[in-house]
This record gives C-alpha cells, structure tokens and sequence, in this order.
C-alpha cells in the first residue's frame, strides 16, 4: 500500500498496535524531535508536547524515528510493528538489514517472519534498521532507498552531539538529520521530558507542540550582513507572506508584523519568499540577495539557475560573480530562482529542496485573489502547492510601500511576530494565566486574521495543522467567544481574536456539534436554514 492508501491515523493504528504504554526513563534520555511539513506525524508525545517518536512517508518509502537507540531494545513489540509496517511498502524485498550498532534487534527477530542480516547498507533490503550516528556516508543511498519505497527504522539523540558540536547547527549537521529530515522529521538538541506516556487510540496532538523549532538569530546575522533596510517603494506592491512552518522565519516586516520576506528549512535545504518578483533584480535589494542565495547555497558555490524571463535577477547576481545562468528547474542546479506563478514541476522543486537544494520564489497572490473572488488562495493559488508544505504561503492581501527597516536578530523576529510563538503565547495566556506583553497584546488582532488565513489552508492530514487546530478548540471551549451586543461591544485585541478565529475553527474542527455551545451561548430552538439571503439594515458610522 503506498501512503495515498494508507491514511496516518491507520499508520498510527499499525504502529501503536497492542502497546498500551510506553516507559520513558532513564538512561535512555530521548531527544525531542520537530516534525514539519504533511507527512510526519507523531507516535509518543509527552505531557510537555515534545515529540519522542514519530513516523512518515518520502516518496514511495516509509520511515519510523524513534528519540533513543535504546528504545530499539526497550520497546520490542512497537519494533516488530514499526518493521512489519515499513516492509509493507511499495518495496518487493522482506529481507530487514539491521545496522552493526543495532545487532539486538535482529536477535530479538530470530522468532518473527522477517528475515534480518546483520551489517551495512546494501542493495535488496527491504527495511534498515540504524542508529542516528553511523549514516553519514550512506545519506544519498539512504534517501534514494527512501524514495524508491524502502522501509528505514532510526534511533538516537542529538542532545549529546549538540553538546560536543556547539557552534554547530543541530539541524543541518546532525548524522541522522541528513536522512530523516527529508520526510520531515528532525533530531532536536533539547533533551525530551522522561515519564510514563500513554497511548492514546488517535494521533496524539497537544496544543504545547506550537511553537517555533529553532532559534534563527545566526541565519538573520547572515542574511542581513551589511543590510539596514528594505525599500518597498515604487510600482512593485506586495502581498503578504503568513509564516506558519515551526522551521520558518519573517525576515522583512512592516511596522505592524505583516511579512513580506521570508524564509524556512525544508528537509536538507532552505527557502526563501520574497513577495513580488520586481525586487528579485533591484539593485537596492541587492545587499541581501546576495546573502540570499549564498545562504541558500550553503557553501557549495554551485550552479544558480534563474527562471529565463527573470533578466534583472540573472543580471544582478551575474555581476556579483555567482556561478549563475538562465535556466529553468534542473535537478543538478544548486540554487534555483523562480516565481510562484506556476505549480507545474511542484513535487519536483519540493523533492529538489527536501534533498538540499534552496529556492528562491518571488511573486504576490493579491492579483490571483482578485481575479479569482471567492476563492481560497491558500489551497487555489499556485504558489502555495510548492510554499504550504514549506510553512510559508503568499496571502490574498497587500501590504503597503514603504521603507523597512531590517530586525535586529534575536529579538524583532521570532520573539514578536512569529505567528507560532504569539499563538503559543497567547494560548499560556488563555489556559495558565500568563500575562502578555505589550507588543504581544498588540499583536492579538492581527493574530485572529493569521489563524483565520491558517485555518483556510484545510490541511487535515498535516500533524502540525492538526495541532493548531486542537489548540484553537481548546482555547475556544476554555474562553468561549464574546456574546456581542449593544451592551457588550467588542473592545479588546483578545476579543477581536475570539471573533475572528470562531466561525473558522467550526468549519474545520472534527467535532463541530461539540463546540456549537461555546460560540453561541443560548441557542434558540428554531429550525436551522442554509444559503438564506438576510437583509441588515446599520448605520456604521465611527
């Protein structure tokens, strides 16, 4: 069965089968992992939402991560589910090739109906089991082996290897990183919470997991070496870009948060938007272009290939020296510069980046909003079938001209409008008390047209959707909405917030019914009618 056929939540039912709990003690200190983008999914989640276990699909393939080499010994009968699930791939071979390291579990198979055989990587296997230490020189065949429909079973911690590599990007230069992270799963530096976790019939999701996954201070030091503002001025206008990926990042902001330049990890590889292509090819952009693409080359100095009929781009980075041609997508290129106007090669420039290529789109979907009223531009646009997966997507809006200055790193971006850090300290507000800033509190309002615009994205079978929206019902169902009257106006940012996330948390949320009574407190006993014209009479007038 490829992952079409086979939904995550009867993944999880295969996976989770028969284990009623799982015993997460010491010495087996797991790290705690970042899934991102519509395939992963987690297995085991603790009270603090950290991710210990979890699994998804590449291509054809199919991968399970667990947080510890030792939970490959400790957790047996998840092992065996986790290797009959992986066999049961696209891949023709039932032969489980286990890794030196992890020699126990082969013992432990000497009983089961899969045929394991101790030693490295090679051809016909159907399943590999490995640490997260040792697959350094084997990650294109890993990958390839991934993408073909192989089955891969990885365990280990990063926290340790974060602590003898300091000046390191965890993310990026941890081993296991190199292979997993191209289904979406990422071994993080932060030591997962221990306990006994049990093992809930669905998907577990927590409100906790929404958060942002990394610190970005040393790539906006890069990106913005010798930049101090962003000219937005002339004919060029906008959209806005929503930053929503846990490993996504504004980098240009309007005075009010509303980004209209940004970037994410993805897989092995980086993007970054930049919402109008005009400013791909502006010498006064050009400070920060060229940052751009060395940062998403990442050091190879290889081939930049821009899209033909972007000649201001190709003109401006030829003139800095890049290796750089007109082109359109190759697989070879190293960077590759586009605009979101066409979702033509999609999966392919998806793949490209997952696999550690960079990309950069410039484009808006303000025009494509008004040509198409009515429409979701979050599921409609095409730009978006390549940005979603990717935590970023080009918003029906536009922003207003204007010069903008550049943040300061470490403070203006993640800790003020990072759309995950306000929902997630929004949501401490609402359920433990915890008081708000100022710039926190004035970003409420904007925060309901973010959830809102989120919301619309309608990605059910995305982890990470599924937890903002757990969150967002949660929040409702603790606070309910404001019963707006004459006597009762809405006044507060919060209220605006409530407003402006209820009615879309109803027509997303799995159990509606359930919710109904905190959005309308006293319902009236009259009958419900559908695609009714009603007439409102108002005076709105200040």
């Amino acid at each position: 069965m490829t992952q079409s056929s086979m939904p995550r939540e009867e993944a999880y039912t295969a996976l989770m089968r028969g284990v009623k709990e799982l015993d997460i003690s010491e010495p087996n200190v797991p790290s705690d992992l970042v899934l991102i983008g519509d395939q992963a999914f987690p297995l085991a989640m603790n009270a603090r939402g950290q991710v210990l276990m979890a699994a998804s699909f590449y291509g054809r393939g199919r991968v399970v991560v667990l947080g510890h080499e030792g939970y490959l010994t400790a957790f047996p009968a998840l092992v065996e589910n986790a290797l009959t699930w992986l066999t049961d791939s696209s891949c023709d071979s039932t032969t489980v090739g286990v890794h030196q390291s992890c020699k126990a579990v082969a013992d432990n198979l000497s009983y089961s109906s899969l045929k394991p055989k101790v030693g490295g990587f090679c051809e016909g296997l159907g399943v590999y089991v490995t640490d997260a230490y040792c697959v350094g020189p084997e990650v294109n065949e890993l990958v390839g082996f991934l993408k073909a429909g192989g089955g891969l079973l990885m365990a280990g911690q990063a926290w340790s290897w974060a602590e003898e590599h300091p000046k390191q990007n965890t993310l990026l230069g941890f081993p296991g990183n190199k292979v997993s992270s191209v289904a979406g799963i990422y071994f993080s530096e932060h030591l997962g919470e221990l306990g006994t976790l049990p093992v809930p019939p669905q998907i577990p999701s927590s409100w906790l997991t929404v958060a942002i996954g990394k610190d970005f201070k040393d790539d906006l030091e890069f990106l913005l070496e010798g930049v101090t503002e962003f000219d937005m001025q002339g004919g060029a206008i906008c959209s806005e870009v929503l930053v929503h990926g846990p490993l996504a990042f504004p980098i240009g902001t309007t005075q009010d948060g509303r980004a209209f330049l940004a970037g994410a990890y993805y897989g092995q590889g980086r993007v970054i938007v930049v919402s109008h292509e005009g400013y791909l090819g502006r010498e006064q952009m050009s400070p920060f272009m060229l940052n751009a693409v060395r940062w998403l080359d990442e050091g190879r100095n290889g081939l930049v290939g821009v899209l033909p009929h972007l000649g201001h781009a190709h003109t401006l980075l030829s003139k800095s020296g890049l290796p750089c041609e007109k082109s359109g997508f190759r697989k070879e290129l190293s960077v590759y510069v586009c605009t979101s106007y066409s979702d033509a090669q999609a999966d392919e420039i998806q793949d490209f980046v997952a696999e550690g290529g960079g990309l950069l789109i410039g484009g808006h979907a303000w025009y494509w909003a008004q040509s198409n009223p009515g429409q979701n531009a979050m599921t409609g646009y095409a730009g978006n079938h390549i940005l979603n997966k990717m935590g970023l997507s080009l918003l029906g809006n536009t922003l207003g001209a204007g010069c903008y200055k550049a943040p300061v790193p470490g403070q203006t971006c993640s800790e003020g409008f990072h759309f995950r850090h306000l929902l997630h300290r929004f949501a401490c507000h609402v359920t433990q008390g915890e008081t708000l800033t100022d710039l926190e509190e004035a970003g409420l309002k904007k925060l309901g047209g973010d959830c809102a615009n989120y919301l619309h994205m309608q990605a059910h079978d995305c982890a990470s959707y599924t937890s903002v929206v757990t969150m967002l019902t949660d929040v409702l169902k603790e606070t309910g909405i404001p019963q707006v009257c004459h006597s009762c106006p809405v006044i507060s940012p919060k209220d605006h917030l409530l407003l402006s996330v209820g009615a879309e948390v109803y027509k997303v949320c799995q159990d509606p019914d359930a919710l109904l009574p905190y959005l309308i407190k006293d319902q009236p006993m009259m009958p419900a009618l559908s695609n009714s014209r009603v007439r409102i009479n108002c005076n709105t007038a200040g």
